[in-house]
């Protein structure tokens, strides 16, 4: 098999603001590492994860308390030790101090980055909204800050690796 014959399959196992009453997505650190062993038994070999609220009630909402990021990520790592973890990093609005702090202190494989801003825009059926319009705003000084500590703690090291926000 030359290198152009290799693919890498990611599995998203949660989805954005899925809502586990409705839907049954995983949210315990369980259910996290259970959804990432079947994808990687189905032929995944990266997942990425969004992390959610453990309060009762209220799991359809994201998380970047260190505990629950942990002990999903070390649930994970537990069960599934060959499997890449791509931590998602999406947050609304200015503060993404949650999202840095996981960063610094997991340090994962891979973390995703929204390098532009986007509309969420979601439809029923029927043609009406299934939620109000939502900026998802990243604008590129939020971008650059994701940037500096994503290279600070990244896990190769390199002095000619550079990146620019033109």
């Amino acid at each position: 098999m030359g290198l152009s014959d290799k693919i890498v399959v990611s599995a998203a196992i949660t989805g954005v603001l899925t809502d586990p009453e409705k839907f049954g997505v995983p949210v315990t650190p369980e259910q996290m590492a259970d959804a990432a062993e079947q994808a990687y038994n189905a032929g995944a070999s990266v997942v990425h994860c969004h992390f959610r609220s453990q309060e009762k009630g209220l799991s359809w909402l994201p998380t970047w308390e260190l505990k629950p990021v942990g002990d999903i990520l070390s649930a994970i790592r537990d069960r599934v030790p060959e499997m890449i973890i791509n931590m998602s990093t999406g947050v609304m609005g200015e503060d993404i101090s949650g999202p840095l702090a996981c960063l610094q202190a997991f340090k994962p494989e891979t973390a995703a980055m929204n390098a532009g801003s986007l509309n969420y825009l979601k439809t029923r059926k029927d043609g009406s909204w299934a939620w109000p319009p939502i900026l998802f705003d990243n604008p590129v000084d939020k971008i650059e800050r994701f940037l500096e500590v994503m290279l600070t703690h990244a896990s190769f090291q390199s002095s000619n690796v550079s990146i620019r926000v033109l």
